[in-house]
């Protein structure tokens, strides 16, 4: 399982992700879910990935080699804008998932994956996205400013109450961050270390980006601080 999450802030783009991935209770590992690719001064792009680590792997290899062939027509650093990155991102997935699919039908198994795409070309706007497996996708917008996939549940609410395109970037990382507590402490299919990434708004570069550890001594003090501020607030409402 997976919780990748991503916020479209008028102050930019934010980025969290899990790498755990588990093909049962005793086969668990780490992986990165998140992609960053930069052309500097051009672009600045971000891909969170989710489902079969076969599918996601390959997608992200297509990508790359696509970046590396001069003559391709499916590279995300040479597209005009974000909505034919998006586009391509989801062509390949289409693709891979297709292939993928394909083999594991005759084993009476089943493999998908989804997508965040986000980022800025030089002279767009900020764009996010959600890729799924078929390969069409959906934008983020003013009224729904973040994207989530894999295990989204526990971590939703809280974005649900804090989140708008006005919010600071500091303000969202301390959202996603608890989010994805939340996400942790209900879900063990979840595992950090964490991914974090920051895209400010006309930057067209990554400005920030930091791997989370589970001993990181910032990241458990805010765990420990949401927990005690909900019992206080759970505590001072009066029940009906």
């Amino acid at each position: 399982m997976t919780y990748c999450v991503g916020l479209l802030l008028d102050a930019g783009v934010v980025l969290l992700s899990d790498t755990r991935t588990n093909a049962g209770l005793d086969n668990i590992a780490t992986y990165r879910k998140m992609f960053l690719f930069e052309k500097e001064g051009d672009r600045a792009i971000g891909i969170m990935t989710a489902g079969s680590l076969s599918i996601t792997q390959t997608v992200i290899a297509r990508l790359n080699e696509a970046n590396d062939d001069a003559d391709s027509d499916r590279s995300i650093l040479r597209a005009p804008g974000m909505l034919q990155v998006a586009e391509i991102v989801g062509a390949t997935l289409s693709d891979v998932t297709s292939e993928v699919s394909s083999k594991m039908e005759r084993m009476n198994q089943s493999a998908t994956a989804s997508m965040i795409v986000a980022g800025q070309r030089k002279g767009g706007p900020m764009r996010m996205f959600l890729v799924y497996p078929e390969g069409n996708f959906i934008e983020a917008t003013p009224d729904t400013p973040f994207l989530q996939i894999g295990e989204h549940k526990y971590g939703k609410p809280i974005l649900d109450r804090v989140i708008s395109p006005e919010t600071t970037l500091a303000d969202a990382e301390k959202a996603v961050l608890l989010s994805m507590d939340s996400t942790l402490r209900s879900n063990l299919s979840v595992g950090m270390p964490l991914d974090f990434a920051v895209i400010e708004h006309d930057a067209l570069a990554v400005t920030r980006r930091r791997r989370i550890e589970p001993t990181d001594e910032a990241f458990q003090k805010m765990s420990h601080d949401w927990s005690e501020a909900l019992r206080n607030a759970f505590a001072e409402i009066d029940a009906i």
